[in-house]
């Protein structure tokens, strides 16, 4: 069976000089590689309790969040950019490299002491899911992990996340 690993296609020089972006497409693209992908990842999750919530931010986290939501019996929470939410919504604003960004989820997204787990694609700085984290954990929330198919290792993000416990099978180093 091949490795994970070998369905990302690595792609030098975007979105800049020096930069080797992972795209998961190719991975997604191919039956065997996604389903494999998001069976791990809900094997992983399904370890840490029960789980009343799958908080996805968009829009690749939706496409690991969905189905392991499913698989896990789970409702999904779809954390969006501002304006993207047609109902009430609380938000929370977090800082980026160069700038501010926001995100939003309906107001009865999720209910106070439900467990909930963050997934993405991918873990690079973690500013973005450290930013889900607490929002949901404003909403009452608790948030009892986060996964993702792939770490990039050199960009620390998981100490964003403090003492979350953290699944990422596929780990790039040295970029």
């Amino acid at each position: 069976m091949k490795p994970l690993s070998e369905y990302i296609r690595s792609i030098p020089d975007f979105p800049k000089p020096g930069v080797i972006f992972r795209d998961l497409t190719t991975l997604i693209e191919n039956p065997e590689g996604y389903r494999r992908s998001v069976d791990l990842i809900t094997e992983a999750v399904a370890l840490w309790g029960p789980i009343d919530k799958i908080a996805a931010p968009e829009a690749r986290g939706f496409i690991f969040g969905a189905p392991v939501a499913l698989q896990l019996n789970a409702g999904l929470v779809p954390v969006r950019k501002p304006g993207k939410l047609p109902y009430k919504t609380f938000g929370i604003d977090y800082e980026l490299e160069y700038g501010t960004n926001r995100l939003e989820i309906h107001q009865d997204a999720v209910l106070p002491n439900e467990r909930v787990v963050l997934i993405d694609d991918l873990l690079a700085t973690g500013g973005t899911i450290a930013a889900c984290r607490k929002l949901l954990e404003n909403c009452g929330a608790i948030v009892v992990g986060a996964a993702f198919l792939v770490e990039l290792v050199d960009l620390k993000g998981r100490e964003a996340l403090g003492d979350l416990p953290i699944f990422a099978p596929i780990k790039f180093e040295g970029e």
